[in-house]
């Protein structure tokens, strides 16, 4: 069965983390978000992919090429312009003759509930139900199919949601090519699946177990707590006195140095130097190229490639991008103290989204919450809080 993977969006929400790269190609558990879904696809019988690609495509293109290093099929399309779902899944007409998966490329699942995606018949949806359903679709259902969707309603009727997974036929593409623009001004997939319910074709509705929408920046982290191996393995070199509890994963060329404390689930990625005498807490990952360095802590969060957390630095509940450098004794703040402080997220445990290349002088200071963007300077002893945009300096 061939799967279509929508990836052509940048995925603005996650800015600044998106500002050079795709939002497929943020990395949990040192492995790409649409890799997941790859490696999910093929252990539930699915050998062909077709990629939607758009913004940045170069980088889903150099690394995942034909597929071959992941023993499946990768094809690609290209959607340049963000007209929508449906305008994107046009654009595969040509390559599907057969019932075929398709698969929003910013929401994970299980190997499990493909399978049952791919081993079924006729078209379905796929679903869940959650307390909270602001900003999804919304499903209505009756007697285990598809009766109506209603996109981001204001007031929904169901607890079920558009989980972003379907299988359908290639009936959906004159569906397709009937579908007007929403008042979104978008071709919307949701408006051409409707139109064929309409007309008498039955979808069916499959509950997930596991359903997981990678949306703001933070999500990111609730995925790689997922995600981190539960095994642990080593390729590198760990020197005496390291002490390791759970399950730590460590790359090739990677050094853990004397006096380093691992808690598990941890994974490191490849010629990183770790150490001596730091701590690293669980969930975190830290991928190729790093230096975590002398009385640090580091604790439920995402190190990108590159990045220098070298001395007595605190990083929690964080998402570090590629190529920073944190000047020693910087601190970023994680426990929201201030309830009128009001954070978009609502989370209580929340550090900083740093995008890459982001430098801090010593002893600077990052609050709750903070996204600095790209290329930007926190000098010594400042303290950075907010939205910071690119390029810019805090002194």
């Amino acid at each position: 069965m061939k799967a279509v993977i929508l990836a052509a969006g940048e995925g603005n929400r996650m800015r600044p983390l998106t500002h050079s790269r795709p939002k497929v190609m943020l990395r949990i558990a040192n492995k790409p978000l649409i890799e997941h879904l790859v490696i999910a696809g093929k252990a539930s019988g699915i050998s062909e992919f077709v990629f939607i690609v758009g913004y940045r495509d170069d980088q889903v293109r150099e690394y995942f090429g034909d597929g071959t290093r992941w023993g499946v099929g990768i094809e690609y399309r290209l959607q340049r312009d963000p007209r929508g779902t449906a305008d994107a899944l046009g654009k595969v007409k040509d390559l599907i003759k057969d019932t075929f998966l398709v698969m929003n490329g910013d929401v994970l699942t299980s190997r499990e509930d493909l399978a049952l995606l791919v081993n079924g018949s006729g078209m379905a949806m796929a679903g869940k139900e959650i307390e909270d359903v602001g900003g999804y679709g919304v499903v209505e259902v009756s007697g285990g199919n598809v009766i109506r969707i209603h996109e981001k309603s204001k007031s929904p009727p169901t607890r079920f949601i558009n989980a972003g997974f379907y299988r359908l036929t290639p009936a959906i593409f004159e569906a397709i090519s009937a579908t007007p623009l929403s008042v979104r001004g978008e071709f919307e997939l949701t408006d051409s699946l409707q139109q064929l319910i309409d007309h008498g074709n039955s979808i069916n509705y499959q509950l997930l177990d596991t359903w997981l929408s990678i949306t703001y920046p933070w999500d990111l982290l609730d995925a790689n707590n997922i995600y981190i191996p539960v095994e642990s393995s080593c390729e590198g070199t760990i020197e005496k006195n390291v002490s390791i509890e759970g399950p730590c994963t460590v790359g090739k060329g990677t050094r853990i140095r004397s006096g380093c404390y691992i808690q598990g689930p941890v994974i490191i990625g490849n010629d990183c130097d770790i150490g001596p005498n730091c701590f690293i807490r669980p969930s975190t990952a830290i991928e190729d190229g790093c230096h975590i360095g002398s009385s640090v802590e580091i604790k439920n969060s995402i190190i990108m490639k590159g990045t220098k957390i070298p001395h007595q630095n605190y990083v929690g509940d964080s998402v570090i991008g590629e190529k920073c450098n944190l000047g020693a004794g910087t601190k970023i703040a994680n426990l929201r103290l201030d309830k009128k402080d009001a954070i978009e997220h609502f989370r209580r445990k929340m550090g900083a989204i740093l995008g890459d290349n982001v430098s801090t002088g010593i002893n600077s200071c990052i609050n709750v919450g903070t996204k600095i963007g790209d290329d930007s300077i926190v000098g010594p002893g400042a303290v950075a809080r907010g939205d910071i945009a690119p390029n810019s300096s805090i002194f």
